[in-house]
């Protein structure tokens, strides 16, 4: 059974959400995605995170990261559980006052793009591309990986019919013959491989610096008025995270799959591919100790030269905070 938080961390949060949150109201709003399993929802479904927080948390799901960020800015959406870093640089960019609040997965073999198999393209024939349409998520991961992709194979981007997509949307297009490639993650990606290749492996992504991590995310200036419930909420996590990791899958992933819309063997499939940073891991320089903080300028700079976004932050230092996950 997952264990409910009863220190001081608890304690101090759930009185500090019954003086300051939202006026009093008592709730928040967290935003995560379907068919995107990960160790918190097993604390979602037991209702840890409102038991150690004092607060109702109610979940909304969405289908791209840069949804969520419209859903911040809009101040229905309180924090973002596996955002990813290329939506959270897009909107940053254009001045949205988010803030990185952990690393919620690192998944490299989980975000691809995949080329129909009729056209039997692979790494040597990949100029071929030019002239195909491709669906692709614009401002996500899947994005940034696209642009990655097409520089290293030489493909000219205006050579490329771009169709923004959500992943779901870039599968069923290109089951049915409606495009040649699609970008995408989780169970879109898994459906996308039963119609098509990948060009790279995750690894070999990895060698050409195409990272591909998450992030928890949140309005800077409600991590500011709530930061004890803030780090509560990331201290429920990584108990979740750490859970799993301990080995106990067994109790863990009926629950996970069912909340995640998706069969048990499917999720097992999904979660051996991904990497949950721990607390320690996440605040050294590989992560937000440094590292994220000058990939994101990486990725601004590119989404920049493709024209996807106007100019780039001097430096996006200011967009993540520690304070909470060091609690």
């Amino acid at each position: 059974m997952f264990l409910k938080k009863t220190g001081a961390l608890a304690a101090a949060a759930a009185l500090y959400a019954s003086s300051a949150l939202a006026g009093g109201h008592g709730e928040i709003t967290v935003g995560y995605f379907l068919e995107w399993p990960m160790p918190f929802q097993y604390a979602k479904v037991m209702g840890t995170y409102d038991d150690t927080m004092g607060v109702k948390v109610n979940w909304v799901s969405f289908d791209t990261g840069t949804a969520m960020s419209a859903a911040m800015a809009s101040g229905d959406v309180h924090i973002s559980v596996s955002q990813g870093v290329p939506p959270f640089v897009v909107a940053t960019s254009a001045g949205q006052d988010l803030q990185i609040i952990d690393v919620a997965v690192s998944y490299s073999d989980n975000d691809n793009c995949v080329v129909a198999a009729e056209l039997e393209i692979d790494q040597d024939s990949a100029g071929e591309l030019a002239g195909k349409k491709a669906a692709v998520p614009l401002g996500t991961a899947a994005h940034y990986g696209f642009l990655k992709q097409m520089s290293h194979f030489g493909v000219a981007l205006d050579s490329v019919t771009v169709v923004d997509m959500a992943p779901a949307e870039g599968q069923a297009a290109l089951a049915q013959g409606a495009v040649d490639m699609a970008c995408g993650w989780g169970g879109a990606l898994r459906r996308m491989k039963d119609s098509g290749n990948v060009l790279l492996t995750g690894a070999e992504k990895e060698e050409l610096g195409i990272l591909v991590f998450d992030v928890t995310s949140a309005p800077a200036d409600f991590v500011a008025e709530n930061d004890e419930l803030v780090a509560a909420f990331l201290d429920v996590t990584a108990d979740a995270n750490a859970m799993w990791a301990a080995g106990n899958t067994a109790d863990m992933l009926s629950v996970i799959a069912q909340d995640a819309g998706m069969s048990e063997s499917d999720t097992a499939s999904t979660m051996s591919t991904f990497v949950f940073p721990t607390v320690a891991d996440q605040l050294n320089a590989k992560w937000l100790g440094g590292g994220a903080q000058e990939f994101m300028k990486g990725v601004a700079d590119v989404f920049v030269a493709a024209g996807s976004i106007d100019a780039a932050k001097a430096s996006y230092a200011d967009n993540v905070n520690t304070g909470p996950l060091s609690q």
